[in-house]
């Protein structure tokens, strides 16, 4: 903590008043406008505004090599770390897609050789897997709750896949 003046509070031997005016660091060290990539905060024309470099850093923060079965609440968190203001969501992964549609992302054709920062799938409901399955790149790779070798987990065949990116990406 920083003080405006020093005091030896061991000095005061009745009760008085102290009044301390504490000075937060940023007050001290203002920071410069960073000049990071162009792509750093996306707005949507619903209002909703993402940072992608915040979201892609928690994505790569995840690395753990096993799911945890929680992929859902993992994209949301790192939604919410972004600045995505999620009141009311989904439980199941499959259900994700109007959710990610009111926070700008769009749905396009998947893309899994070409992702982007960013980028968001949406695996159904098999009858193996009751909640699908959703995750988003990282910029070096798919991460759910966990880091994904590809994109591709299950095993089963025939899986209908759900592909969004932020529309101002387009």
């Amino acid at each position: 903590m920083v003080y405006d003046q020093p005091m030896d509070m061991s000095a005061i031997h009745a009760p008085a008043q102290a009044n301390i005016i504490l000075r937060s660091q940023a007050e001290q060290n203002p920071k410069k406008p960073s000049t990071g990539s162009i792509h750093k905060a996306v707005s949507s024309s619903n209002g909703h505004r993402i940072n992608i470099e915040k979201f892609t850093s928690y994505l790569q923060g995840i690395t753990r090599r096993t799911s945890t079965q929680k992929c859902a609440r993992s994209i949301r968190v790192g939604l919410q770390s972004s600045g995505a203001k999620i009141v009311n969501h989904p439980v199941a992964a499959a259900d994700w897609g109007n959710t990610l549609m009111q926070l700008g992302y769009k749905k396009i054709n998947a893309s899994f050789d070409r992702p982007k920062k960013g980028d968001i799938y949406i695996i159904d409901r098999t009858s193996n897997h009751k909640y699908g399955h959703i995750a988003a790149y990282s910029g070096t790779a798919w991460v759910s709750d966990f880091k994904q070798n590809s994109h591709a987990i299950y095993r089963t065949k025939n899986l209908t896949y759900s592909y969004y990116r932020l529309e101002t990406y387009f």
